[in-house]
């Protein structure tokens, strides 16, 4: 079948129809690659911005083919709503019907293809047919339709499908051809069986998969800017109120804003049909949309039930009757609640606001549920904005809702094959994936510019995050000097003697050696018990002044319009006028609930009766300086004044909290001793084989000390102390306390370090405190010995450490205990 490219025709053709430039451009498009077409199927994709009018190309194609001798066009939709929809477009008795054809098609649908009189029809070549059936009649087998299509029919003595099959002059129109992709394969295969010359879908989103085959594209953009359709504005609050009733009586005070203005151009354009504005919602589930149809049906809202049209798979074959009469001037609909069926093909011309209860999603909302509401009700822009405009309700939250009017935004100026989108609707963008290597210059081995990290980063002398190292590494400031020589002496040394040279080695705790829990006693400073007891009515009173007056909130409109500068399409945000919002009003019954709620809420606060009568009095207090009397008590409180009511009683009880006295409390935390590990020099002296102390030697060789060395200040009481332990049975184990440890104990002059803590055989850890007879008695001394027998005794009754106890040894002590732990016990009296 050979089409040719007739630029009169197609000029004639769109005077007919009344083809708006869009349509007329998409119709050349197609014909002309028709008419360049190849041996096979040709598959082509127009990419028309919803609103526009596929409509009226689908009708001038069909009329353009007929004109050139084709007489079988097959139409296919994605389902029951937009097959319904089609047939009326072909129906000249519809207020839906599309005229302008010359040659007028008979119509064959899966109701009437076995009719007697439709057989005379398939087999009068001079007339054209066109073939209306949705994507499941040709696609599956087990359907009783399809069944029907490929079975013998006696009126045209063969299948239905065998008919299109053999017809040399078939195409195929695939309306809204990006629902398909999810049946693909099923699909083409359907087609293909057919054998048409051509398949050309028609679609505002196309699948990312049929990129290539799109020939043509009229973005949203595009359509704003040109004036096809209306302008969107995206509304929203800024209170951070999101609750759906509260954005039902937004979308119902916008409505009647929006029918004022409908009755305003009527009066002023007499000749205008008669349109009224409606309501449309998009609900998440069938049980959903019931809720919110009985909400609209409320006073406030839309105030009658009967004007409420519920539509969902579920819905009665009189619902159907009423939505396809809803553009009709007597339809009693003002509001239309659905989930999924109306999200495409639904064709209707006076939705004015759109409320979005699910999730906005960008590619659905901007070209299939704001679809609903881009159709101009007038057929043209009239120049009143509330007109012009189609209003859209969000449920997000007003900083999630710029984020997607942002992506509505590049939604509308670029093509749909520009943009990627993910399951949410939200654009996606590149992100740096932190999994990916760095990248490394492959002649260095090192990052390259602007990287960090890779090789050669750190000195190999530093040590690795808790890496034991036999050097101190100080920061050298003499590096930083020009004139720095380093010590000749600690870099030359002969290499004999080197090797000869011992070095110190790191050791641990001796074989068989427990650690030991020290519990170190720490303080901080923590709030008092909070009580309302402290919060006097004058501060309550004081607070609530600020709500005296009922506090307006407002919605806020911003309208997305397009200006074409060039071949560009710029869009614009534009804000519009702003509304104060109706609020809904609350007794103080109410509002002495929600005062209270606010005060007992706070973890601070405790749930006893003496709590909820302060709470009382303080609402009390807090009211009667906002104003309320005992007159007032039939007086009603806004949303907005109550919200920020509560949220300042809540922040006068915060800040009571907050600001309350603090007092010093104390708590115990185990600390691990001993440190490990410790170097012990080659060459140090063994402990009991020494005839002369000597003050900061290391001593070795202990047999209870937990670590293989200690070191001492004094002779007459460290020294012999220890000695004293390693030797008598009554001790397990001993260490050594140093002054650079962990284990102190806080005293008012700073931290005292204890010189032992023993483990005797009882399971009874001492700390123990050796000190001179000149010095026993010095006050600073004497701080310290009552600070650790006050931590002992602390230890004790905290009963989480075991058993501790403390032990001030003078030299006189140690030297009358003559080397027995017991005799020690006796002369120094611990408690």
């Amino acid at each position: 079948m050979d089409i040719t490219y007739d630029e009169a025709l197609i000029e004639e053709i769109a005077a007919r129809f009344d083809l708006r430039d869009p349509n007329k451009n998409a119709l050349s498009a197609v014909v002309q690659r028709i008419a360049d077409g190849h041996s096979g199927l040709q598959e082509m994709v127009t990419d028309l911005a919803t609103g526009v009018g596929k409509t009226f190309l689908m009708s001038s194609l069909i009329e353009y083919l007929a004109q050139q001798g084709v007489r079988h066009v097959l139409v296919v939709t994605p389902g029951s709503t937009i097959q319904r929809k089609t047939l009326m477009n072909f129906d000249a008795a519809s207020h839906k019907y599309v005229a302008g054809a010359d040659i007028a098609p008979f119509i064959v649908t899966p109701d009437n293809f076995q009719a007697a009189n439709v057989g005379s029809v398939l087999r009068d070549a001079k007339r054209l047919k066109v073939f209306v059936f949705n994507v499941q009649q040709l696609i599956r087998p087990t359907d009783k339709v399809s069944r029907k299509v490929r079975d013998e029919d006696e009126n045209l003595g063969d299948a239905l499908y065998s008919h299109l099959t053999n017809a040399d002059d078939l195409f195929v129109i695939a309306d809204e051809h990006h629902v398909y992709r999810e049946k693909a394969k099923a699909f083409s295969a359907a087609i293909r069986d057919l054998g048409p010359v051509a398949l050309v879908g028609l679609t505002a989103t196309p699948d990312k998969d049929d990129y290539t085959k799109v020939i043509f594209q009229y973005t949203l953009g595009e359509a704003i800017a040109d004036g096809h359709v209306k302008v969107p504005v995206i509304v929203y609050r800024k209170d951070g109120t999101k609750d759906e009733r509260t954005q039902l009586q937004d979308a119902c005070q916008l409505l009647g804003h929006k029918e004022k203005s409908y009755g305003v151009y009527r009066q002023t354009s007499p000749d205008a049909p008669a349109v009224k504005p409606v309501l449309f919602v998009v609900c998440q589930t069938i049980e959903h949309a019931t809720e919110v149809g009985q909400l609209l049906a409320q006073p406030g809202m839309i105030g009658d039930g009967s004007q409420v049209l519920e539509i969902t798979s579920q819905s009665s074959d009189e619902a159907l009757e009423a939505l396809a009469k809803v553009e009709e001037p007597d339809s009693p609909i003002r509001a239309i609640v659905s989930v999924n069926m109306l999200r495409e093909g639904w064709d209707v011309k006076n939705i004015a606001v759109i409320v979005a209860l699910r999730r906005l999603a960008s590619q659905t909302l901007t070209e299939q549920i704001l679809g609903r509401g881009l159709r101009l009700p007038f057929g043209q822009r009239t120049g009143i904005a509330d007109v012009d405009q189609v209003d859209l309700v969000a449920h997000d939250s007003y900083q999630q809702l710029l984020s997607q009017k942002d992506v509505l935004r590049q939604r509308i100026q670029l093509p749909s094959t520009a943009v990627e989108v993910d399951d949410q609707g939200f654009a996606t963008s590149a992100e740096v994936d932190p999994n990916q290597p760095v990248p490394v210059d492959p002649g260095t081995g090192s990052p390259e510019p602007g990287q960090v990290g890779g090789a050669g980063g750190s000195s190999s002398l530093t040590p690795a995050p808790g890496q034991w190292t036999l050097f101190e590494l100080e920061e050298d400031e003499s590096a930083q000097d020009e004139d720095y020589q380093p010590n000749p002496g600690l870099i030359f040394e002969e290499t004999e003697q080197r090797v000869e040279t011992k070095v110190p080695e790191p050791q641990y705790r001796v074989e068989g050696a427990p650690q030991i829990i020290f519990p170190r006693r720490e303080s901080r400073l923590v709030h008092s018990p909070f009580s309302l007891s402290d919060i006097p009515d004058g501060d309550a009173e004081k607070a609530g002044v600020a709500f005296i007056k009922e506090v307006p909130t407002f919605i806020f409109r911003d309208a997305l319009e397009a200006k074409r500068t060039g071949d560009q399409v710029q869009i614009i945000s534009t804000p519009q006028g702003t509304a104060e919002a109706q609020q809904t009003l609350a007794g103080l019954d109410v509002v002495h609930e929600e005062l209270t709620a606010a005060i007992m809420q706070q973890p601070e606060v405790p749930a006893e009766k003496a709590s909820k009568n302060a709470a009382k009095r303080l609402v009390k207090a807090f009211l009667k300086g906002a104003g309320v009397t005992s007159d007032d008590e039939t007086a009603e409180w806004g949303t907005k004044r109550r919200q920020q009511a509560v949220e300042g009683m809540r922040s006068m009880i915060r800040d009571k909290i907050t600001n309350r006295p603090r007092q010093e409390s104390f708590e115990f935390v185990g600390i691990t001793l001993p440190l490990e590990p410790v170097t012990v020099e080659p060459d140090a002296p063994m402990a009991h084989n020494v005839t002369k102390f000597k003050k900061g030697l290391q001593y070795v060789g202990w047999k209870k000390n937990v670590m293989p060395m200690a070191t001492f200040d004094a002779g007459t009481t460290e020294w012999q102390l220890a000695l004293l332990m390693d030797r008598d049975p009554n001790i397990q184990w001993w260490v050594r306390i140093y002054t650079n440890g962990q284990a102190f104990i806080r005293t008012t002059d700073g931290y005292y370090f204890p010189d032992f803590i023993a483990l005797d055989k009882d399971g009874t850890c001492w700390l123990i405190e050796g000190k001179a007879n000149d010095h026993a008695k010095d006050d600073s001394v004497l701080r310290k010995k009552k600070a650790a027998e006050d931590w002992a005794r602390a230890v004790r009754d905290e009963d989480d450490f075991g058993t501790w106890r403390y032990m001030f040894a003078t030299e006189s002590d140690i030297k009358q205990a003559g080397g027995s732990w017991n005799a020690l016990l006796t002369s120094t009296k611990p408690e």
